[in-house]
C-alpha cells in the first residue's frame, strides 16, 4: 500500500436515503480519497457531511458552498492542501452545479489534483462544464477526475473528458442502485497513474439499495510514477 492511492465516488442524493449504510458501503471500500456528489447544500448542512465523513473514518476540510453538493473527503494518511469549491455557471432555475477540487500528497510523492464533479442534465451544460472543469487544470501534472457524469461513455462531455484522461473504472452500470442500468459514474486519471488490480471487497446489496440511488466506483492507483520532486 505504500504507493498506492484507492479512489472513490459516490452519489449520495442529499442524505435523502441512509446515510448510515452508505458509510457502511464507504469503510468496506476504504478508500484514501472519496469525491462526493449530491451532499446536502443548505446552511446548515456542514454538521452533518462532517459527521458523515468520521462515520466513514475519514476527514473533511468543509466550506463546501457554491459546488452544486461535491465535495472531498480523505484518509488522514494524505496531506490535502489547496480545497476549493468552485460553481459552474448554469441555466436559470436549473439545480447549481459547480465541482471541488484539491491537491493530494502521499507523503514521498508529488501532488496530485483530485475534482469532484457533477455535471448538469442537460446536454449543452455538460459539455461546458467539463470544459471548464479541464480547462482550470492546464499543463500535464497528475490528476484525477471522479463523479456522476449523467451521460454514458458514449456521451461528448464524457469523451471530452476522455480526450485528456481514461477512465480507470469499470464498464459496469451505477445507476439506479436497485436495478442498475446506466453507466453514469467514472473516476478518470492522467495516463502516467497506473491501475493496481483492487482485490475483493464484499458490499452489502442491502445496504447499497438503502445508502443511495447510485452505487460506487472506486480504483487504486500507483503513484511510483510520480515521486516527490
Amino acid at each position: 500500500m505504500g504507493h498506492t492511492l484507492r479512489v472513490a465516488s459516490y452519489n449520495l442524493r442529499d442524505f435523502k436515503d441512509d446515510a448510515v449504510a452508505a458509510a457502511r458501503i464507504v469503510r468496506a471500500i476504504n478508500p484514501d480519497v472519496l469525491c462526493l456528489q449530491e451532499v446536502p447544500r443548505h446552511p446548515l448542512s456542514s454538521y452533518r457531511i462532517a459527521s458523515f465523513a468520521a462515520r466513514c473514518g475519514l476527514y473533511w476540510s468543509g466550506g463546501h458552498h457554491g459546488s452544486g453538493g461535491t465535495t472531498v473527503i480523505s484518509s488522514l494518511r494524505l496531506d490535502v492542501a489547496n480545497v476549493q469549491h468552485v460553481p459552474l455557471k448554469v441555466a436559470r432555475l436549473q439545480r447549481e452545479r459547480g465541482y471541488a477540487v484539491c491537491q493530494v500528497r502521499l507523503p514521498g510523492h508529488q501532488s496530485v489534483g483530485f475534482v469532484s464533479m457533477h455535471l448538469s442534465l442537460d446536454p449543452g451544460e455538460r459539455v461546458r462544464h467539463a470544459a471548464a472543469v479541464m480547462e482550470a487544470f492546464p499543463g500535464d501534472g497528475p490528476l484525477v477526475v471522479a463523479g456522476d457524469l449523467n451521460e454514458g461513455s458514449d456521451g461528448p462531455a464524457w469523451m471530452a473528458m476522455a480526450g485528456r484522461l481514461r477512465a480507470v473504472t469499470g464498464d459496469a452500470p451505477t445507476f439506479p442502485a436497485s436495478t442498475p442500468r446506466h453507466r453514469l459514474d467514472v473516476v478518470f486519471a492522467s495516463p502516467k497513474l497506473s491501475v493496481v488490480p483492487s482485490g475483493p471487497i464484499e458490499l452489502d446489496d442491502k445496504d447499497l439499495v438503502a445508502a443511495t440511488d447510485h452505487l460506487p466506483v472506486w480504483v487504486d492507483l500507483n503513484l511510483s510514477s510520480v515521486p516527490l520532486r
